[in-house]
C-alpha cells in the first residue's frame, strides 16, 4: 500500500499556515511520532511555521519536553485553539508570556463546530458559554494579551433566542492515532481507549480539501468487522506504522477488549491509581466533601464525575452501595463504566459503551444528565463560579461549560478555602483546625465559568458542597442549606465570607 510512510515523510505534507486538527483527549491517544518528527522537520529547515494547532480536549502528555511541546515552544505555532491545556505542561505557561495566540472555547463547542465543518457547515450554534466568559459580551475566547480574534464566537439572534455561533478555522490538516491498519488502508480504533472525534475531523479536512495523517500500531492482513472501523482508508493520505511501547497490562482494562464487571472496578482502579496519578486528592477535606456529595445520587442517574475532588464522590458512592444503580459518563465519548483518573483521564474502566465526543456532548447539552459533580476555584455572592482559570495559571475549561448549561442538579466540591487548610473529621463531627489562607468565596469571581443568573433561568438545582457547610442557589444568592455537626457557624462561616447570604 503506497499510503504507508515514514513519520518524515507524511509530516512533509503538511505547510506553512496549515490548520491542524487532533484527536487527543487531555493526555491519551496522541500521534507522538508525528509530532516528534513535526519538531525535527522544524529545526532542520523552520518549517512549516504560522500553524494553527486545534484540539477539542487538548493534545499533551504531562511531559513539559514530550509531544508537539517542543515545536510550539520553539516558534512554529501562531495560534492554538482548544478546550483544555491540562496535559500541556508547557505550552500553558508559554500562553500567558503571549508568545502566540491562544483561545478557549467549551470543549463540546469545539467537537460540534468540528463535526459542522464536515457537513460543510462553517460553524455550529449552541446555547452553551451565554453569560460566561467566552460570551463576546462577557470576555470572549481569548486567553492572554494578543488574541483578538473575534471571529471565534459571535452572538447571534434566531427566531427570538439567542445563541453563540462558534466558527472555527478550516481545518485542512488531521493528525490521528488509531490501532490498526487493514489492506484497504481502513482504520481501527479496536486497543484505544476512545475514538474521540476521529471521523468528524477526518471528513472536515476533506471537506477542505486537505490531508489526513493517521499513526498506527500494526498493520493487518484480517480487516475489522465493518462496525468497529472509523476511519475508511478512502478518506486516508498517509499512515505512518508505528509499533507501540510496552505498557504494563493494566492498562489493558482500559481497552474494552475484555469484560470487566462491577465488582472488579475498585481492583483495577486501585491499580491504575498507583501507575497513572499526577497528585493526590485524598485529603480529610476532600474525602469529607465526597462523602457528602455522594448522597446526592439517586438510582437511575446518568451522571458525570469531575476531576479533583469530584473524583471521591465514586469512591463513597461504590462503599454506600449506590454506584452500581447510577450510570456514569465521561466527556471522552465512555458511557456506562468507572472513568479513570490521573494522566489517563478520558479512559474509562468497563464502559459499556463508547461514542464520538459529538454525541456524548449532544446529550449533555440538551439536558440529558441528570447529576454532575465539578470542582471550583472561586465562587461569589451571586452563585456564579470560576473553574477554568487561576492566578497565573490556566488549565481551560474543558467540558464543564457544558456539563453544566443544563443538567437538573448541579454539585460543586470545593473547600470553604485553601492552602494550608486543616481540618479533622470523627464519625459525622467536623472540627477546622486551622483555615486556609486563599478564600475560594470571594464578592465577585475573576472570570465566570458558571452562570448563576442562566442556572436560574433554566430552573436547575444548584449546591456548593464544601468540608463544613453546604450552599444552595437562590434567586437572592447562596443560601446556607446545611452546617456539619462541630461546625461553629458564625466563626467557621460567616465571619470568613465576604458577602451576605439570602435568607
Amino acid at each position: 500500500m503506497n499510503r504507508i510512510m515514514s513519520a518524515d515523510e507524511a509530516i512533509g505534507l503538511i505547510k506553512d499556515g496549515d490548520v491542524i486538527c487532533f484527536n487527543t483527549f487531555v493526555g491519551i491517544e496522541s500521534p507522538v511520532a508525528l509530532n516528534e518528527a513535526l519538531y525535527r522537520k522544524y529545526k532542520q529547515k523552520n518549517k512549516p511555521k504560522n500553524l494553527t494547532l486545534i484540539s477539542s480536549a487538548g493534545f499533551g502528555n504531562w511531559d513539559e519536553n514530550g509531544n508537539a511541546e517542543g515545536y510550539i515552544r520553539d516558534g512554529a505555532v501562531e495560534k492554538i485553539i482548544c478546550g483544555h491545556f491540562g496535559a500541556m505542561l508547557s505550552t500553558k505557561k508559554l500562553i500567558l508570556e503571549d508568545r502566540f495566540e491562544a483561545y478557549n472555547l467549551p470543549l463540546g463547542c469545539i467537537s460540534h463546530a468540528i463535526r459542522a465543518q464536515a457537513g460543510g457547515l462553517p460553524g455550529a450554534l449552541s446555547k452553551v458559554g451565554l453569560d460566561i466568559f467566552v460570551d463576546p459580551d462577557i470576555d470572549g475566547p481569548g486567553i492572554n494579551n494578543i488574541s483578538k480574534d473575534k471571529s471565534l464566537v459571535k452572538k447571534v439572534e434566531l427566531e427570538g433566542e439567542e445563541f453563540l455561533y462558534y466558527q472555527l478555522p478550516k481545518i485542512n490538516i488531521a493528525l490521528i492515532k488509531g490501532t490498526s491498519v487493514d489492506p484497504k488502508g481502513n482504520i481501527s480504533f479496536d486497543d484505544m481507549y476512545m475514538s474521540g472525534d476521529a471521523l468528524s475531523i477526518v471528513q472536515a479536512v476533506k471537506a477542505n480539501h486537505g490531508k489526513v495523517i493517521v499513526q498506527v500500531d500494526r498493520k493487518i492482513i484480517v480487516p475489522s468487522r465493518p462496525r468497529n472501523t472509523i476511519i475508511p482508508g478512502c478518506l486516508v493520505d498517509a499512515i505512518v506504522v508505528v509499533e507501540p511501547e510496552p505498557r504494563h497490562a493494566v492498562f489493558e482494562c482500559l481497552t474494552g477488549g475484555f469484560e470487566i464487571p462491577y465488582s472488579q472496578w475498585k481492583d483495577w482502579d486501585e491499580m491504575l491509581d498507583n501507575m497513572t496519578q499526577t497528585k493526590s486528592t485524598s485529603s480529610v477535606a476532600g474525602r469529607t466533601i465526597g462523602r457528602r456529595a455522594s448522597k446526592e445520587l439517586k438510582p437511575g442517574d446518568i451522571v458525570n464525575i469531575g476531576i479533583g475532588i469530584p473524583e471521591t464522590i465514586s469512591y463513597y458512592a461504590r462503599k454506600y452501595g449506590i454506584l452500581k444503580d447510577v450510570t456514569l459518563t465521561v466527556e471522552s465519548g465512555g458511557i456506562g463504566g468507572f472513568p479513570a483518573k490521573g494522566t489517563v483521564f478520558g479512559a474509562m474502566i468497563g464502559a459499556a459503551c463508547m461514542v464520538d465526543i459529538a454525541n456524548l456532548f449532544d446529550l449533555y447539552d440538551n439536558g440529558g444528565l441528570d447529576i454532575c459533580f465539578m470542582g471550583a476555584l472561586e465562587v461569589d455572592k451571586e452563585g456564579n463560579v470560576n473553574s477554568h482559570r487561576g492566578p497565573g495559571a490556566y488549565a481551560g475549561i474543558g467540558g464543564f461549560a457544558n456539563i453544566t448549561a443544563k443538567t437538573k442538579t448541579v454539585v460543586f466540591c470545593m473547600t470553604f478555602n485553601a492552602k494550608g487548610l486543616e481540618i479533622t473529621r470523627v464519625k459525622d463531627k467536623v472540627t477546622i483546625n486551622k483555615n486556609g489562607d486563599i478564600p475560594k468565596f470571594v464578592d465577585k469571581v475573576s472570570s465566570i465559568s458558571f452562570s448563576a443568573k442562566r442556572a436560574l433561568k433554566n430552573k436547575q438545582k444548584v449546591m456548593y458542597i464544601t468540608e463544613r457547610c453546604i450552599f444552595e442557589l437562590t434567586e437572592k444568592g447562596l443560601r446556607l442549606k446545611e452546617v456539619y455537626p462541630g461546625v461553629d457557624v458564625q466563626k467557621d462561616i460567616l465571619d470568613l465570607l465576604p458577602f451576605e447570604l439570602a435568607e
